[in-house]
């Protein structure tokens, strides 16, 4: 059965940071909308509204990007798609990786944007800028869905009919050219809006870029694609508006949302238009939480907790290990099976709010990542660390209250590591490691080393690409099954 589009129209209202006011648009048609600036802006506003809903939810891409790692485990009890996904018994029904039509209800108004804006009769360079930021946005979610699916069809322009639905899968190199022809024509943006953050910048499309490279490169020695990433990280870095703050805690401060160290950060507004992913990964049954006690999607696994040493300030600003109530100090433990006593991620918890939906930025890319994209890309480049690589692993590194090694101690293959190590410890609960993994070719090795609570995983080489959901096989005769599912 076909699936209708709906389209809901979002607009952006830019008081000092960028906050998203969404409402649906019940008497507007296609046939009497877009023919002004404030449709225009309307438009734009539905492409962010759809990127800050994906990344709001506990059930999408961070849940992926928990339980199919080394980094958590689910409850063993609650929703029956969370344990076969952990296990990897994942089927096409698992209703934890249908971020496709998700991602696709996005493609479709930035697909609006590009093609409806230009026949506007308004500021040429306000036209311009609004295109440039839909194909930003429009990279960004085809570069989720390649790296999550492989070869996906590529849709361009917006979908009016039904007829326009059943579209066959491209190969992952024309997605990926897709990709990198939507972010080479949206590095045109500005370099900042001082007065709206939050949109979708020059070093936004630059950093974006230097990751699609860095990916492209994979786990291949010698590919032209490390230089790529390594060149396109050197521009985000020379534009020379970002940079880390002091303390790891900081980027994650609600006074520093669209701060030095975002490149870019998918906004929330503390009780207005937020995410409830503190609660939702929070403490089991804890009260300590707004708006419910604490849900317990999933638990930080003793390999990720475990591997920060004691100096490193990031892990009590990633995880929960006890809390208070009252005069009562109530430890939370990596190992211990009852799930109310589990070590939570932390993160995105916003304790100011009064409701459960937080106002905290999601990270999908801070200028530390830049740091690391150059000293991984350098360090392949070179065969080995050279200076500029080892300084910038080393501004991350000593930002977590941590000694960097010299760098005559490090040859290729130990800084490789190092800086993959970094990356794990930088990002939990950025939704980065399973892509890491997965562009490394390390992600069997890591899921067959964390088997705690019995998880014996059925990992196989097939599942570097989670299946199509059935929902799409069975309205789009022309989408194929990934191998092995």
């Amino acid at each position: 059965m076909k699936t209708r589009i709906i389209l809901y129209i979002a607009v952006i209202v830019f008081s000092g940071c960028k906050k998203l006011d969404l409402y649906p648009v019940n008497n507007q048609t296609s046939g009497t909308f877009y023919k002004n600036a404030e449709d225009a802006k309307a438009a734009i506003g539905a492409a962010y509204a759809q990127i800050t809903s994906i990344y709001a939810a506990n059930d999408g891409f961070m849940f992926i990007d928990l339980a199919t790692t080394d980094d958590a485990s689910p409850f063993l009890s609650g929703v029956g798609d969370r344990v076969p996904l952990w296990q990897y018994k994942i089927s096409s029904s698992n209703t934890y990786i249908n971020q496709y039509t998700i991602s696709y209800a996005a493609i479709q108004k930035c697909n609006i944007v590009i093609e409806r804006i230009p026949l506007i009769e308004m500021d040429a360079s306000l036209k311009n800028q609004y295109v440039g930021e839909a194909k930003f946005i429009r990279a960004l979610n085809y570069f989720n869905l390649v790296r999550t699916y492989g070869g996906v069809p590529l849709v361009t322009r917006e979908t009016k009919s039904l007829a326009d639905l059943d579209v066959g899968r491209a190969t992952v190199d024309d997605v990926y050219a897709l990709i990198e022809q939507d972010l080479k024509e949206a590095e045109s943006l500005s370099i900042s809006y001082p007065t709206e953050k939050g949109r979708a910048t020059r070093g936004a499309a630059k950093g974006l870029l230097a990751k699609v490279y860095l990916t492209r490169a994979g786990a291949t020695p010698g590919s032209a694609y490390w230089a790529q990433a390594a060149s396109k990280a050197k521009e985000v870095m020379d534009l020379g508006v970002y940079d880390l703050w002091a303390n790891y805690a900081d980027a994650f401060s609600l006074a520093n949302k669209g701060g030095k160290e975002f490149v870019f950060e998918i906004q929330y507004k503390t009780d207005v238009l937020g995410t409830t992913l503190g609660r939702l990964y929070g403490v089991r049954s804890a009260a300590i939480y707004q708006g419910g006690t604490g849900a317990g999607t999933a638990r930080v696994s003793a390999s990720l907790y475990n591997a920060y040493i004691a100096a490193d300030k990031r892990k009590d600003v990633n995880f929960l290990s006890s809390y208070t109530i009252g005069a009562t100090v109530f430890p939370l433990s990596v190992t211990n099976t009852d799930p109310t006593k589990a070590v939570a991620f932390t993160k995105m918890w916003d304790q100011t709010s009064t409701t459960g939906a937080g106002g905290k930025s999601f990270p999908y890319m801070r200028y530390a990542e830049i740091l690391l994209i150059y000293a991984e890309a350098l360090n392949e480049v070179s065969n080995g660390p050279n200076a500029a690589a080892y300084d910038a692993y080393k501004k991350v590194h000593e930002r977590a209250g941590l000694t960097t090694p010299l760098l005559a101690t490090f040859n290729y293959l130990a800084f490789k590591d190092a800086v993959l190590l970094e990356r794990r410890l930088e990002f939990p609960f950025e939704i980065q490691r399973r892509f890491d993994l997965v562009r490394t070719r390390k992600l069997i090795a890591a899921v067959q080393s964390e088997t705690a609570f019995g998880r014996l995983p059925e990992i196989k080489e097939f599942h570097y690409l989670l299946p199509i959901p059935q929902t799409v096989l069975n309205s789009s005769p022309s989408v194929t099954q990934n191998n092995g599912y």
